[in-house]
């Protein structure tokens, strides 16, 4: 294989590995948005304390059932903290 070959093949390789991180990052960003957008919507306009931005990213790892805990003892509803821990599963 020719040198000026293998540079373009990796160099094609870098772009898509690149590219593709940087399409996957927003998307995990937007689950614990909306996360956390569900439980302040509950707050009627006052802004989530830190706590429930954590208990998001928690349910983003994949643990629903702590995510769920985390913002009940925040003192979201559990019917909310249900479905903000759902949007941050997906």
């Amino acid at each position: 294989m020719r040198t000026s070959t293998r540079i373009a093949s990796v160099l094609t390789g870098l772009t898509l590995a690149l590219g593709g991180a940087a399409l996957v990052a927003p998307t995990a960003h937007a689950d614990v948005t909306a996360c956390v957008n569900q439980v302040e919507r509950e707050l009627k306009g006052g802004e989530a304390p830190e706590s429930v931005r954590a208990a998001c990213y928690v349910g983003l790892a994949g643990a629903y059932d702590e995510c769920v805990t985390g913002l009940t003892e925040d003192g979201v509803t559990k019917g909310t903290a249900a479905s903000a821990c759902r949007l941050a599963s997906k």
